[in-house]
């Protein structure tokens, strides 16, 4: 049935207890999972180019130490429940078109993501990751709350 989950994560407790849910299932199932954590972009203004390129290292930089710190955290509950897991970062504006991708690009048949459950306003303004993910998703896609 399904064999490699893939494991939005943004380091989040509502985003850990997803992944937990997803390795439970990936236990059960006898499959793999792969952790994704997708940065957002360093945001420079075109006229502090030359500060921005300092800048710009530090901050690449950093999220990915702290991606990393999340994606270990992600590899170490999964080891403990003996499933395979592989992790991989992202850099994308919208999280949403880099987890769609990576069903593709990592051959994964399943997500397993939370959502924060931002309703009225809050979720007009802000939109949801989950929901656009649904809505692009070419493969089933699991939300956790």
């Amino acid at each position: 049935m399904f064999k490699h989950l893939l494991l939005p994560v943004d380091g989040s407790a509502l985003s850990l207890r997803a992944v937990d849910s997803g390795i439970a299932l990936a236990a059960a199932l006898g499959a793999r999972v792969h952790a994704l954590h997708v940065l957002p972009p360093f945001a420079a203004a075109t006229y502090f180019a030359a500060i921005a390129q300092a800048d710009e290292a530090m901050y690449v930089e950093r999220a990915a130490a702290r991606a990393e710190h999340v994606l270990a955290e992600v590899r170490q509950r999964a080891q403990a429940a003996g499933v395979a897991c592989e992790s991989s970062h992202e850099i994308d504006d919208r999280p949403y078109c880099a987890i769609a991708a990576a069903v593709s690009k990592y051959h994964c048949d399943m997500i397993v993501m939370a959502t924060h459950g931002r309703r009225g306003i809050e979720k007009l303004l802000l939109g949801s990751v989950t929901q656009k993910v649904l809505l692009l998703a070419e493969v089933p896609v699991l939300v956790c709350r």
